[in-house]
């Protein structure tokens, strides 16, 4: 394994549970603004990764943009959904709206 392989992985795993940490002590007030972020975050990912995947450079690099593509996705749409729900939480409950 090459040193900047194991450097990179090492600050993955580092940044990881560092993240998990950060996150898991966020106040339930502070999900819905923190997810906004998240989206926002995961959007710019969006645009990278189909930059990478439209390249072809490689098939790998198509194959792994396109799973980017789809993770980053896949974790926006999951974002709104939740944050659709925390926001109904706060709602009245004489006002139910779909």
């Amino acid at each position: 394994m090459s040193p900047s392989l194991e450097v990179g992985l090492y600050v993955f795993v580092l940044a990881t549970f560092l993240g998990l940490e950060i996150i898991r002590r966020v106040s339930p007030l502070l999900h819905t603004p923190l997810m906004s972020l998240t989206n926002a975050i995961s959007a710019i990912t969006v645009v990278g990764s189909i930059l990478v995947a439209g390249e072809q450079k490689t098939t790998l690099s198509t194959v792994l943009g396109t799973l980017a593509v789809t993770c980053s996705m896949i974790n926006i749409v999951g974002g709104y959904l939740i944050t659709y729900r925390m926001l109904r939480m706060f709602r009245k409950s004489g006002k139910e709206r779909r």
